[in-house]
Parts: structure tokens; C-alpha cells; sequence
């Protein structure tokens, strides 16, 4: 299972466009909303529905987690339990996924230490240890980066490579117009 979890103040583009690539690809994605409703409002005021709350993660069946930037990265970075959910993809192996501003957080947790990342121009800062790269997505063994909403796609496309291969992303990026 995926886990992609939201925040008021989420960036509607970075976690609509990845989460509708990954779900046309065959990936099964749970939305996660950290607030207290399912109902969670992007940073451009597009309410959206999620599938479960964070006290429903479980993350023993978790491959993935993916955070979504934008303003609401604070209030990811501010959430013991958003945390609780990243040290047990460290612990246990999973992929961690990133973009926009996001990529902070897993920098001031020291998970960038030697990795080459991305994130949005004047994050940089917090991506301790991180080599930036200013690719629109970048994958480092199990972390995977994105540069921002313009990266939405590529970083969508990079997730999808990972979790399932390269011909299904290249396939869906052929079918969606993407290249």
C-alpha cells in the first residue's frame, strides 16, 4: 500500500497529479488526512476528500509514503504521527517520496545525508547533507525527490517506475500524452 498524506495547505497539483498517475498505473493509493476530518483544503482552496485518517495508516503493510508540498509541508513536519510514519519507513525499508517543499522534512530529519535530491528553489537550506540536483524528479535508493508543481508529472511518473517498472510508466506517459 501507498500512503500519501495530506494537510490543509497541501499543493492541489503535486498531490493530484502523482496520485492520478500512480492510480492509472495499478498502484493502490490510500489518501491520509492528518487534520481532524478527512476533508482536507489545498493551498488554492480545492477541498478534497480523503480515504482514511493517519490513525488508520497501517504501516505494516506500507511501501510507500509520499508527501505532498506546498504550505501545508509545516503542518506535515509539525505531526508526531507524520514522523512516527517516516521512522518506520526508515526502520523497516520503505520508500519515502517528497516534493516541493517536503524534501525539508526529510532533510532536517538527516535522511538526505549523501543522497542527491531535489526540492523547490530556496529549500535547499534544509535539505541537510542532500545534493541538489534541480532535476524535476530525483530517486536515491529508497528516497525520491520532486522539484515542485511543474515536476508533478515527472515526479508521478518516477513514483510509478519505482512501484511497478519502467515500461508501465513509459507506457502510461505514452496513453496520457506525456511524451
Amino acid at each position: 500500500m501507498v500512503y500519501m498524506i495530506f494537510a490543509d495547505g497541501f499543493e492541489e497539483i503535486e498531490a493530484i497529479e502523482p496520485l492520478d498517475i500512480l492510480r492509472r498505473g495499478g498502484v493502490s493509493v490510500q489518501t491520509v488526512s492528518i487534520m481532524d476530518t478527512l476533508y482536507v483544503k489545498g493551498a488554492h482552496g480545492i477541498e478534497v476528500k480523503t480515504d482514511i485518517s493517519i490513525d488508520d495508516v497501517k504501516c505494516d503493510d506500507m511501501d510507500m509514503v509520499i508527501l505532498p508540498g506546498g504550505a501545508g509541508h509545516e503542518l506535515l513536519d509539525a505531526s508526531n504521527d507524520v514522523h512516527a510514519v517516516l521512522n518506520y519507513a526508515v526502520a523497516h525499508n520503505r520508500y519515502i517520496a517528497a516534493i516541493c517543499a517536503s524534501p525539508s522534512i526529510l532533510g532536517k530529519k538527516q535522511l538526505l545525508n549523501g543522497k542527491k535530491a531535489t526540492c523547490f528553489p530556496g529549500f535547499e537550506k534544509y535539505c541537510y547533507g542532500a545534493e541538489i540536483t534541480g532535476e524535476k524528479a530525483v530517486s536515491d535508493g529508497l528516497i525520491i525527490t520532486g522539484k515542485g508543481a511543474g515536476a508533478a508529472s515527472d515526479f508521478g511518473f518516477t513514483l510509478l517506475s519505482i512501484l511497478k517498472d519502467k515500461d508501465t510508466a513509459d507506457n502510461l506517459r505514452h496513453v496520457m500524452q506525456y511524451d
